[in-house]
């Protein structure tokens, strides 16, 4: 079997755990969590970057990259679901899934710098990120009529449903009030069955 490395707290795993789910390869790959930001941890002798997720393929290459994993996962098949569709609308999945990476990485370091003790956090990153995660909520709420955003399942519908799905990590990221249209797109994707099974924990 392929193993993808996660770490269950990790919305870029989660992706890719997804992924696995929505194309029924549950037989053809292995959920490993990794023990990851700890000193001499053996997954780094599997992947030396130590960043999740990492799907080792059955010839034993590695691959790095919820977006490189997700394509070679979709391809599996000989049937891909997930390819960018054709013309602009390409360049339009290209664009917002850009605005869903930005909110889900801006989130990742958000929550990275309160996690540690209090002492050690920047406030001033703190204020930056959650400046940054208000603007983009407030763009979402418009961008999420977008067709692609209402049609058939996408990479750019997991990744911000993943993004927003950190509510139930950061009890600061409070974004539903004032975006009703984005709690009635996310209630949605989030009560597919992919997404249940993948839930975060606070």
């Amino acid at each position: 079997m392929m193993k993808l490395y996660i770490t269950p707290g990790s919305p870029y795993a989660r992706i890719a755990r997804i992924m696995v789910l929505e194309k029924h390869l549950e037989d053809r790959v292995e959920v490993t969590i990794a023990q990851t930001r700890r000193e001499d941890s053996p997954y780094y002798r599997i992947n030396p970057s130590g960043r999740v997720p990492y799907l080792v393929r059955d010839d034993g290459v590695g691959l790095e990259e919820s977006a490189v994993i997700c394509r070679y996962l979709d391809h599996l098949s000989g049937v891909p679901e997930f390819d960018l569709p054709a013309g602009d609308q390409g360049w339009e999945a290209l664009r917002l899934g850009a605005l869903a990476s930005s909110l889900m990485d801006g989130l990742s370091v958000w929550g990275r710098e309160t996690s540690r003790p209090a002492d050690e956090q920047s406030p001033t990153v703190v204020r930056h990120e959650t400046e940054r995660a208000r603007r983009m909520i407030d763009l979402w709420e418009t961008e999420i009529d977008h067709p692609l955003m209402r049609g058939p399942l996408n990479l750019v519908q997991i990744t911000l449903g993943c993004a927003l799905g950190l509510e139930a990590r950061y009890r600061d990221f409070r974004w539903r009030e004032g975006h009703p249209k984005l709690v009635a797109w996310f209630g949605r994707i989030d009560a597919r069955p992919s997404f249940v099974a993948t839930r975060p924990v606070a």
